[in-house]
């Protein structure tokens, strides 16, 4: 059975049993006060704001048994898969790997580097410590997608210009058919999300397809409708 959304920059067609859902970084760090972003002088109730939209989503993914899988931008407490220049970059009064409210930020087993209550995994659900922007560089990511049969993602998180960008362009690289759901991603700077998905879709989806939640939604219950 193939399903058909109707998306940016056409229609964006999938096959169930070979999609699998990522959201990216819905981590305390990024999204509450105290964390990493908060450090970095954004307003992270911007994306706290999607919550409820990715808890949809993944709810949507559970109730079909489709394969569900959670990003979390980590490092080793020794620092060791961070690059210097990645740890001195920016002006932020706390680096990387420092003591905030919430713990060390972006270190493996903080409370800060957990996935927020609201779309914490649950078993069967593959978690992903990644170190870099994107998921694929020195994680196991693809290997699990391969004995998955996954051929298609479909994207949720943050920030959708930076690490959200980053992995669906590391997976069209790779082969992947990728969907960006527009309201349950978001980033600090608004523009930055208008661009992104602009880039994105442009060309004929040079890396992939957009479209809302409930496009998919909709497009899932009439299928279930003919079958």
């Amino acid at each position: 059975m193939t399903i058909s959304i109707p998306a940016r920059p056409y229609p964006f067609s999938f096959m169930p049993g070979r999609t699998a859902l990522v959201i990216i970084d819905m981590q305390r760090d990024f999204i509450e006060k105290g964390g990493f972003g908060d450090a970095l002088g954004n307003d992270v109730t911007r994306l706290a704001a999607i919550i409820p939209t990715v808890a949809d989503l993944l709810e949507l993914f559970r109730r079909k048994k489709w394969p569900v899988i959670h990003t979390r931008e980590a490092h080793l407490p020794d620092l060791s898969d961070c690059p210097p220049s990645k740890i001195a970059r920016g002006d932020a009064p706390l680096k990387i790997g420092e003591e905030g409210a919430m713990g060390r930020l972006l270190v493996r087993g903080e409370p800060g580097n957990q996935i927020v209550d609201a779309l914490k995994p649950i078993m069967g659900e593959v978690v992903i410590d990644k170190p870099g922007k994107g998921m694929f560089w020195n994680t196991d990511i693809q290997s699990i997608l391969d004995n998955k049969g996954v051929t298609h993602l479909v994207f949720a998180g943050v920030t959708t210009e930076v690490c959200v960008q980053t992995s669906m362009r590391e997976a069209n690289d790779r082969g992947y058919e990728c969907l960006l759901i527009e309201d349950a991603t978001e980033s600090y700077f608004p523009q930055f999300k208008t661009a992104a998905i602009e880039m994105i879709t442009a060309q004929g989806g040079i890396v992939g397809w957009a479209t809302p939640l409930a496009e998919l939604e909709g497009a899932i219950l009439r299928e279930l409708a003919h079958a």
